[in-house]
């Protein structure tokens, strides 16, 4: 299966709870990117983003043991994410930046820089989204989480979840459409 499907995130679990290195090795490898990018919308810094990374990993590795499976892997590391940038949040204060979309023009060339500059256009919009909506999207853009494996993870009703990434979705396309200047 790939490297994402829960038959192989299954897999590789009881093979590192197992002691194999290389078995955690390729869930980090696999899940980074999610990890990340959660870490970098939450925070809006790449520096805190990347320390919040090594912590989520840091904590998975050392509760891995008690990951009994009831839930996907994916659900219980967005759990774990979450949890470790609100605690850094609370504790060194981070707080995520909202950022003026009018500061981003459009690209004016096309070349690769566009798709550099529509997603930095993306992340700013992201970053102006209410928490809860932000979570909401990550958990399914970013973990590709069910709509019932997120609403798990963040605690609320599955009709919740949907309702925020509806909103979310509709905010960004207006923003990004504003920072476009077709509004």
């Amino acid at each position: 299966m790939d490297r994402t499907g829960v038959t192989g995130d299954s897999e590789l679990v009881a093979q590192a709870q197992a002691g194999d290195e290389r078995a955690f090795e390729a869930l980090v490898r696999a899940h980074i990117d999610a990890v990340y990018g959660h870490a970098l919308r939450f925070f809006g810094d790449p520096t805190a983003a990347e320390d919040a990374t090594q912590e989520v990993f840091i904590k998975v590795f050392r509760s891995l043991g008690s990951f009994d499976g009831r839930s996907a892997f994916s659900t219980w590391l967005f759990r774990v994410t979450r949890n470790v940038c609100l605690d850094m949040a609370r504790a060194r204060t981070h707080v995520p930046v909202p950022t003026d979309l009018s500061d981003f023009d459009p690209p004016r060339t096309e070349d690769a820089s566009d798709a550099v500059a529509l997603g930095q256009s993306v992340e700013a919009a992201v970053r102006t989204l209410p928490p809860e909506e932000r979570e909401a999207l990550g958990a399914i853009a970013l973990f590709d989480l069910s709509y019932e494996q997120a609403a798990e993870a963040l605690g609320v009703p599955v009709g919740t979840v949907k309702s925020r990434v509806f909103r979310a979705r509709k905010a960004l396309a207006v923003l990004l459409m504003e920072s476009e200047g077709g509004a």
